[in-house]
């Protein structure tokens, strides 16, 4: 995780002497994301997508593309997770069947991410389903943002990066004067983000709230204890996101209730369902700070609790740096 400070696209010289050209592609999901990637890389973005009068998606790149690198940008999120989807798995497939000698997939929220395991009987593991889809309608390479679990990339055997919001975020927070800032977790899963969060801030602690979750219920949690120091502190919750924001805002309340004093939040993927936007306008955090990586409705954007982030710079940086053949962890990925 960078310090902002070394964001930098990499200099024209290096991407005229080692990317190759490549095309640009976009789904239905974020079209918005993939233009200002667009426009960062200086690349025109494709939009393959219409539909057919029954519904069914029709997907036809305009351009030949053979024997060339394809780069799709599209989240599988709500409030077409499922369509959003089989738009992405139709796009490998047309990229493959036009002859392009490579497809890389940049999916900035994965969809059903959360479903990696049996945790009840007689349930499927959505989440590998999905990343073999992937796999088998022809990607080369996979890379998606803050995935909700890292150990999703083991499903797969094409190449998979997870880069890390962080990188967009940072620059956002360091511009804040907080009064001696920890770095807090909303349950034990997110402690490793955390830290590298607190780390790159020059925080004076972590601290982990402990929760108890419904597993009938995968979006109902109780906050019951903190461990760390959060009296008279100003606090940064971090959570890779926030569907119920019940999660968060039950945290933010339990250190609130232990003297925090300032409480801000950073989350990747704001997904909000119904009722999120009130337990926010409702709880002690003063700012949630998301990123672009879903489209948001009006009333998210005009919320004064909430302020978006954009992700495009980083996307960019990746995209030039897998297509040079630079590292990627070298900036973008070290936590």
């Amino acid at each position: 995780m960078p310090h902002h400070s070394d964001m930098t696209l990499l200099s024209d010289e290096v991407l005229k002497e080692k990317v190759s050209e490549f095309v640009l592609l976009t789904g239905s999901s974020n079209p918005a994301l993939a233009e200002q990637v667009g426009k960062i890389l200086g690349s025109k973005v494709y939009k393959p997508i219409t539909k057919f009068a029954d519904g069914e998606s029709r997907v036809q790149i305009p351009i030949n593309i053979r024997r060339g690198s394809v780069i799709i940008i599209q989240s599988t999120c709500p409030p077409n997770v499922d369509s959003n989807i089989i738009e992405l798995l139709l796009m490998i497939d047309a990229a493959k069947r036009a002859s392009a000698d490579e497809v890389l997939v940049i999916i900035p929220y994965f969809g059903y991410a959360r479903q990696d395991r049996k945790d009840r009987p007689r349930v499927p593991i959505s989440a590998s389903v999905l990343g073999q889809a992937i796999e088998f309608a022809g990607a080369d390479k996979i890379c998606t943002l803050d995935i909700h679990s890292e150990q999703l990339q083991g499903f797969v055997k094409t190449p998979w990066d997870n880069l890390y919001a962080s990188y967009s975020i940072i620059p956002r927070i360091e511009q804040e004067h907080f009064n001696e800032l920890v770095v807090a977790s909303p349950d034990k899963g997110g402690v490793p983000t955390a830290t590298a969060y607190a780390r790159r801030l020059n925080a004076h602690g972590v601290a982990i709230v402990y929760k108890v979750r419904d597993v009938h219920s995968r979006d109902e949690s109780e906050a019951l204890d903190i461990i760390g120091d959060v009296e008279g502190k100003d606090v940064l919750l971090v959570d890779d996101m926030a569907t119920t924001a019940g999660t968060l805002c039950n945290a933010a309340q339990l250190i609130k209730n232990r003297g925090a004093k300032k409480i801000w939040a950073a989350v990747t993927h704001g997904v909000f369902s119904e009722g999120a936007l009130d337990k926010i306008n409702n709880s002690p955090i003063e700012r949630v700070l998301i990123t672009d990586t879903i489209p948001q409705p009006e009333e998210v954007k005009s919320c004064p609790k909430i302020e978006i982030v954009t992700i495009a710079g980083l996307l960019a940086e990746a995209i030039l740096r897998i297509e040079s053949g630079q590292s990627l962890s070298e900036k973008l990925i070290i936590r």
